[in-house]
């Protein structure tokens, strides 16, 4: 069996279960510092699967993330997001993201899901592109896909800040998502 199909003259990934590879998964976090320096973390501890349809509308998507796994370069900063002020990763050890409605253009396309962060679930879209399919040295074919997304926040609660003397924030309101991930195939 093929572990890519094309459709309307553009290859993309077979129908079938594409487990998300963990060690080659980057879901990263940009938010602004003094609303001007832009600050970087990533969550190494990603985990799920993508469950492509024969239509693809109908396919989930089905993550979760470890939110302890948070890494910003900064111990005592990756300390903060660990602590009730933002994750409160004691009490909400765990994010998941569960797609609930899919569309494709071409390549591209959109997940509109609901997005779960410290126990309160909201709904949050994704544009995603797929880059295309490799197989590996041991025989397992990947799908690489690509996606982006923009949140604030305070919709889930994470509304630690402080204000500065110009009147604006310490911490951006608007964070962007960036998420690069390998899924293998399991025929």
């Amino acid at each position: 069996m093929s572990a890519t199909r094309t459709l309307d003259g553009i290859a993309l990934p077979a129908p079938g279960v594409w487990e998300i590879d963990p060690g080659h998964a980057d879901v990263a976090f940009i938010g602004r510092h003094f609303m001007l320096t832009k600050v970087r973390g990533r969550f190494t501890g990603v985990s799920g699967t993508i469950a492509i349809a024969d239509d693809l509308s109908e396919s989930t998507l089905d993550v979760s993330i470890d939110m302890a796994s948070v890494s910003s370069g900064d111990q005592a900063r990756d300390d903060h997001l660990r602590s009730p002020d933002f994750f409160d990763v004691e009490n909400h050890p765990t994010a998941t993201f569960r797609s609930t409605g899919v569309t494709r253009t071409g390549g591209t396309g959109t997940i509109r899901g609901d997005l779960t962060i410290k126990g309160l679930t909201k709904p949050f879209t994704l544009q995603v592109e797929y880059l295309g399919h490799v197989r590996d040295p041991w025989g397992g074919d990947r799908a690489i896909f690509s996606a982006h997304g923009t949140l604030n926040r305070e919709d889930w609660e994470l509304t630690w800040n402080m204000i500065l003397d110009n009147g604006g924030l310490l911490v951006s309101k608007e964070i962007r998502l960036e998420i690069d991930v390998e899924a293998v195939h399991k025929p």
